[in-house]
């Protein structure tokens, strides 16, 4: 296991998110090592207003380390707003191999059950079962899924936790009783890699919700030809299969849209 060699304060954490699907959420940490190269939307942000100063950096996690003190002041004051808090939308709470990192955000997570309020959690590394199997189990648990092939992953997520892995952890908290979800966002188009899109779905039956949405700031997806038509059928896949399965399912805005004959 690695542990960050860098480490920064914040003057506050807990913050109403502006992402579609999401309540309230915090980052407690800097970067991601998991450097995912779609281009990832986290970078990209924190690089275009210099809070990064480039992909080398942004890889080397930075971990917060005046969490218990600002979360002692912040629940209070918004506990009465909150229907739920992810973890995270721009870093990873559970960074493969980080020990302090994903320590910390189990800790957080129980932090925040013990003041009554329930936890969403995303990673594209492993979900550490035998320190949540015990935490809130209206808690929602989910891995990103975007392929199966290993060699996709290690181009593009070269710092994450292996496909199968992350499907076999997100099993055993499904198997508890705990809520799961799988995000396959952003999904490639077959000029970028050729897959079967109905394996990814039954990979992941077992799950309550799935999200789903395209890959955007990439010339590659928006270049292929009728991309419109493909994230479109797609989508419908989604829907249909989650209606025929009975689970919840998002599809993210710009996936699904109206196509204009000239």
């Amino acid at each position: 296991m690695k542990k960050c060699e860098e480490f920064i304060t914040r003057k506050s954490l807990l913050y109403k998110t502006g992402v579609e699907y999401g309540d309230y959420t915090l980052n407690h940490v800097e970067g991601c090592s998991h450097g995912c190269k779609y281009p990832c939307y986290a970078y990209l942000m924190k690089k275009r207003f210099g809070v990064t100063k480039s992909y080398e950096e942004w890889i080397k996690p930075k971990l917060v380390t005046n969490v218990d003190e600002i979360l002692d002041k912040e629940i209070p004051k918004y506990k009465n707003k909150i229907k739920s808090v992810h973890l995270c939308f721009t870093t990873d709470p559970f960074m493969y191999e980080y020990e302090d990192i994903i320590d910390q955000s189990v800790k957080i997570i129980k932090k925040l059950n013990n003041n009554g309020i329930v936890c969403t959690a995303l990673t594209k590394g492993i979900l550490p079962y035998n320190k949540l199997k015990d935490t809130n189990k209206n808690n929602s648990f989910g891995i990103t899924l975007i392929s199966l092939d290993e060699k996709y992953r290690e181009k593009n997520e070269p710092g994450s936790a292996p496909y199968k892995e992350r499907i076999k952890a997100l099993k055993k908290f499904h198997d508890v009783g705990f809520k799961t979800w799988v995000s396959i966002e952003p999904y490639p188009t077959p000029n970028i890699i050729e897959q079967n899109f109905d394996d990814i779905l039954k990979s992941i039956q077992f799950v309550d919700k799935i999200i789903f949405g395209r890959l955007n700031y990439n010339k590659l997806s928006t270049s292929y030809p009728n991309n419109k038509e493909f994230y479109n059928n797609l989508s419908d896949k989604v829907i249909s299969f989650c209606q025929k399965y009975k689970k919840e399912y998002h599809i993210k805005k710009g996936t699904k849209t109206e196509i204009v004959n000239k």
